[in-house]
């Protein structure tokens, strides 16, 4: 660095001083071991931050966990079983800073009517989704889940395997609070990736809604179906019968 005599002969100003940074202060570790401490100590410190600011859940009546982030208007109207709705959707898969499964940041495995597919642009962008609440095709966590929702409203809801897409067989229950052996296609999953996919698809149940259109969503979704999953929902509307 040039001295500030020179620099001023030269014709440039003097560099700045060097100011103090708040992490000049801190403790920096200076082997493996403490380094492995202090990652644990911010990670806890992190986690009670997102802790904080988190959002109550609730259990709905067939068991299903959700999170009201909007509450609807005011209006009398809420979801009961039996009525038909429209709504915009994301399918979620939390990441690692999620204490409760439903908290926290996640990487969408599929949606409708976010404009986040690329067969929602154009002329299908505004496209939404419309269901039965109750019907047999319908993932039983979104029917359980949306029960008492209001117009406007954005709940999100916890999808176990065997309350989303995973069909309720022996073989294929062996996911988070399965009941099944499961297991073996996991092993399969490290010695051959093909032969796992081929075994993974027979488990998930395609003739469930919401289901993924486009090859590369349903490509996600079989790597994802048999894991706890979140869907965030937006109330669209209540359809008059």
């Amino acid at each position: 660095t040039p001295s500030p005599s020179y620099a001023l002969v030269k014709g440039n100003a003097p560099p700045p001083p060097r100011k103090k940074s708040s992490g000049d202060n801190e403790k920096k570790c200076t082997n493996l071991e403490e380094c492995q401490e202090m990652a644990i100590i911010i990670e806890t410190q992190e986690l009670e931050k997102v802790k904080a600011k988190a959002l109550p859940s609730f259990i709905a009546p067939g068991g299903s966990r959700y999170q009201n982030m909007r509450e609807g208007d005011n209006g009398e109207d809420v979801v009961k079983n039996g009525d038909e709705v429209t709504i915009k959707y994301k399918v979620l898969k939390l990441g690692k800073r999620s204490y409760d499964g439903l908290s926290g940041e996640g990487t969408v495995v599929f949606s409708r009517g976010y404009g986040l597919e690329d067969d929602e642009q154009g002329k299908n962008k505004n496209e939404s989704f419309t269901a039965t609440i109750g019907s047999s095709n319908l993932i039983r966590a979104l029917s359980d889940g949306m029960i008492n929702m209001k117009v406007g409203g954005v709940r999100r809801i916890s999808v176990p395997p065997q309350m989303g897409w995973e069909k309720p067989t022996p073989e294929c229950d062996g996911g988070p609070g399965g009941r099944g052996s499961g297991g073996d296609v996991k092993v399969d999953y490290v010695v051959i990736p093909t032969a796992t996919m081929v075994a993974t698809e027979i488990c998930m149940d395609k003739a469930k809604s919401p289901f993924p259109n486009s090859y590369a969503e349903q490509r996600r979704m079989a790597q994802r179906f048999d894991q706890s999953l979140i869907i965030e929902v937006e109330l669209l509307k209540i359809n008059q019968s």
